[in-house]
């Protein structure tokens, strides 16, 4: 028979080949048709047995990336929750049933397999993974505030023992091919020229599946399974209220008392498909993911791609945007008065590469791609050319016509400037068209939004290129408008100038801090201010809000010199990257009101002006760039959720 999505061959040794190979679309992902035919599939190998089956992927993009989000996102337009658990329970039937067929089935694992796409390996007897970079293994719905519900809570935890299981379901972290081998995740990890050969060999030889060591086994299935849920628990505890965000402790109900079973919880139970789906916090996070799809898909179809990028700068900003750039493959030129400048941005780079990439070789070609540049030679050969330094327009305005000289008139000249509009700087080029904003936020590590800022003088086509860059270096790119403080800082600063009159007041940090986070805030306006820099904060407010009063404590704390984090003490002392804090006191009757409505006001004001072209990406750009609670879907949406409540 034919099929869809799924292409089937037989060789030498009798295996069935299925390859995985979604009609219409470049990733794989398990839609209601794709699991339908799966079905089919499993039918049709009941009336003629095969003797073995490896599933593999077609595209080269991956495995399987999980189930179609899309059709949750649709479903949550809707508002059709029985649609949602049908879809779960039937691909849990799908899933069992190929966990329980007689044959010996095999995943071979290229690429990513997320969620749906992992569930459906855990399901088969035997896993290869690929060793190489591409390749993640992981169960991410707890970020889209649902469960891994095909299987997931009962197998993963079957297979490496509930602890390990557990850090992977309420995190939504995944493993690279080796450590999945490690954990017991997959039976080999292997390079690609021998995938084959090993998915051959396994089911010629058939070796006995994995079983838990006597320890996991009480800890997955003995009486010493209460107390690792009670753990967990508080692990969960410290980084997601409940009522923000209950899904990682919905998952662990749902192993505890129904191994994983999403047809045992009844409807209104907390561990059910329906409890979890109908809570706002799924619906909301099911559209952040596809507000991020937006972002991205602002790139789509343009030709440009940078080679080589020049930044001017080598202070933390423009020292950590020239390391990351390096860290995504670009050649990089890093230029400062003097090599002694530029130094403490080369060890800073060295530190993240050792983090994040995690192998000698990589670490090596990334530094060998990020170059010291002092006499600024590296401007003449750059596609994308960006300015990361002093807040000061003279100084600015002075850099950009030494830069326009040198640079190739196809080259992008870029300003990371987080509060001078564009049209200022601009008068300093003869072809002001040229200049684009490309502004980072702090630690640029972390953050994923980029706002694009045109400003009148933008010629169309450069801002295109820079949301090219922007989506190359893989952040999420935001088109903004010049105007005082952009989207992101504009929001922001009446936020954090609300924390900062608290302040004043006498309520302390930690407490303001608390008010916050009890919105749902990732982390409070104190500790932000300190991680952005006060100084920054100052020339943002000046900006936002030209001839309001500076608060009192800020400025001692700037005439101190305590710029916050980068300086180690701010508002808080930091001790290894850490805020140092006394434990908060009770938050004072609607603080967290007074706190985030100017927020919100100045959202509403700003969108109506037309900093960001719409409402969706709007949201997106708060919640990516400043941090708004994500369970909330963004300043908009959470206005518009208030005004139909009431």
């Amino acid at each position: 028979m034919t099929y869809t999505h799924f292409k089937l061959r037989m060789d030498e040794h009798q295996i069935t080949w299925v390859g995985i190979d979604v009609a219409g679309e470049s990733v794989n992902t398990m839609g209601t048709p794709v699991l339908n035919e799966l079905g089919t599939l499993l039918d049709d190998f009941e009336k003629q047995t095969p003797k073995s089956v490896v599933f593999y992927s077609l595209k080269k993009s991956g495995f399987i990336a999980g189930a179609n989000v899309n059709e949750f996102v649709e479903i949550g337009k809707t508002e059709n929750l029985d649609e949602a658990v049908a879809l779960t329970k039937r691909g849990y039937d799908v899933y069992e049933r190929l966990a329980n067929v007689k044959y010996p089935t095999l995943a071979l694992i290229n690429g990513f397999a997320l969620g749906g796409g992992l569930e459906l390996a855990l399901a088969c007897r035997y896993r290869v993974a690929v060793d190489e970079a591409s390749t993640r293994l992981g169960l991410p719905e707890v970020m889209l505030g649902i469960m891994p519900g095909w299987g997931g809570v009962k197998r993963l935890p079957q297979l490496i023992g509930a602890p390990a299981a557990m850090d992977f379901l309420l995190s939504g972290k995944t493993a690279d091919a080796k450590k999945a081998k490690k954990l017991g995740m997959v039976d080999e990890a292997v390079p690609p020229r021998i995938m084959w050969n090993t998915a051959i060999g396994v089911l010629k030889a058939l070796p006995p599946t994995r079983k838990l060591s006597f320890v996991q086994n009480l800890m997955t299935n003995g009486f010493l399974r209460g107390y690792v849920a009670s753990q967990a628990r508080k692990q969960v505890a410290k980084r997601a209220r409940p009522e923000h965000y209950p899904s990682p402790y919905a998952i662990i109900d749902l192993w505890q008392k129904y191994n994983g079973d999403v047809h045992k919880p009844r409807a209104e139970e907390s561990c059910s498909v329906h409890s979890l789906i109908s809570h706002p916090t799924a619906m909301n996070l099911i559209r952040v993911f596809g507000l991020r799809e937006q972002l991205k898909a602002q790139a789509k179809g343009i030709e440009f791609e940078a080679k080589h990028v020049h930044v001017v700068g080598a202070g933390v900003m423009g020292g950590d945007i020239a390391a990351w750039c390096a860290m995504r493959g670009i050649k990089v030129t890093l230029q400062d008065l003097d090599a002694t400048r530029i130094a403490p941005a080369i060890k800073r780079a060295a530190d993240m590469y050792k983090k994040r990439l995690r192998d000698e070789r990589k670490i090596r070609d990334a530094m060998d791609r990020l170059q010291p540049d002092p006499t600024g030679s590296g401007a003449a050969q750059a596609d994308v050319i960006i300015e990361a330094i002093v807040e000061n327009l003279a100084v600015k305005q002075k850099v950009f016509a030494e830069l326009e000289a040198k640079a190739k008139p196809s080259a992008v000249l870029a300003t990371n400037t987080s509060s001078i509009p564009l049209e200022q700087i601009a008068t300093a080029l003869a072809a002001p068209a040229r200049l684009v904003g490309i502004h980072f936020f702090n630690p640029v590590a972390q953050m994923m939004l980029v706002e694009v800022i045109s400003g009148t003088q933008t010629d169309p086509s450069v801002a295109r290129n820079a949301t090219a860059f922007v989506d190359q270096i893989d952040k999420l790119p935001l088109a903004c408008k010049s105007a005082p403080g952009f989207w992101v800082n504009r929001i922001l600063a009446p936020y954090l100038g609300e924390a900062m009159k608290c302040l004043d007041e006498g309520i302390a940090p930690e407490t303001i801090d608390e008010a916050a986070l009890a919105f749902g805030m990732p982390v409070g306006p104190i500790e932000l201010a300190d991680v952005v820099g006060l100084d920054v904060c100052r020339a943002v407010g000046e900006t936002v809000a030209p001839g309001a009063t500076e608060p009192q404590k800020l400025k001692a704390k700037l005439e101190a010199k305590a710029l916050g984090k980068k300086t180690g003490a701010g508002f808080y002392t930091w001790v290894n990257g850490k805020a140092q804090k006394s434990a908060a006191g009770a938050v004072p009757a609607g603080l967290t009101d007074r706190l985030i409505q100017p927020m919100l006001a100045e959202a509403q004001k700003a969108f109506a002006e037309g900093v960001v072209a719409n409402a969706d990406l709007a949201d997106a750009g708060a919640i990516f760039g400043c941090g708004f609670a994500p369970f909330r879907g963004g300043p908009l949406n959470y206005q518009r959720t208030l005004s139909s409540t009431h």
